[in-house]
């Protein structure tokens, strides 16, 4: 089976891409590799970047962008949450969030894969829920310990890694390629 490049610079994608890939006896190898992110939708950043390092690699990557959408904020801070953790963080989230009753938010993750000269894929997991009103539990990381998935009484930051890889948007991302691309390998033996 084809190993797979996973470029990213966060160890906690990593850590959760890399159970799931175990499971499935895929190959993940990770690279911090830096490369120029465009403005625009999860799914064309995604899919831009994944293009753009298949050809620099000249080998197949996956990439992962994710995003925290809020209904009450128009989906802020949406393909921005990156830059909104690292400059207001939880905080600044919680703090645009008073006196505000609906709650309502969703997490997307966006896996985009491509082999060089080829057209990107793209698979999108969600993950609706709500903003808590504080911060709760200290596993995780980013927006974790403000979302309440739905159905839950605890946050993502509450939950052990395991639970929330099962439930979350990157775990639904992650297992939708890994079923495409297990699919794939059959169809080139």
């Amino acid at each position: 089976m084809k190993k797979v490049i996973f470029i990213t610079s966060n160890l906690h994608k990593v850590s959760e891409a890399r159970k799931i890939f175990e499971e499935n006896n895929i190959e993940m190898e990770h690279r911090n590799v830096k490369y120029y992110e465009i403005q625009g939708s999860l799914e064309e950043v995604a899919s831009h970047a994944a293009k753009k390092l298949a050809e620099k690699l000249n080998h197949p990557v996956i990439v992962e962008d994710a995003g925290l959408f809020i209904k009450a904020l128009n989906g802020f801070p949406g393909p921005y949450s990156s830059y909104v953790q690292k400059t207001i963080g939880n905080k600044g989230i919680l703090k645009l969030m008073e006196n505000i009753e609906d709650r309502q938010a969703e997490f997307k993750s966006v896996v985009g894969y491509c082999e060089p000269g080829s057209k990107p894929k793209i698979f999108v997991g969600v993950v609706k829920g709500n903003i808590s009103t504080e911060e709760i539990g200290d596993k995780g990381f980013a927006f974790d310990p403000i979302f309440y998935p739905e159905g839950y009484k605890k946050t993502f930051g509450e939950l052990d890694p395991e639970e929330k890889n099962r439930i979350s948007h990157r775990g639904k991302s992650f297992r939708k390629f890994v079923s495409w691309f297990k699919k794939q390998q059959k169809v080139i033996k």
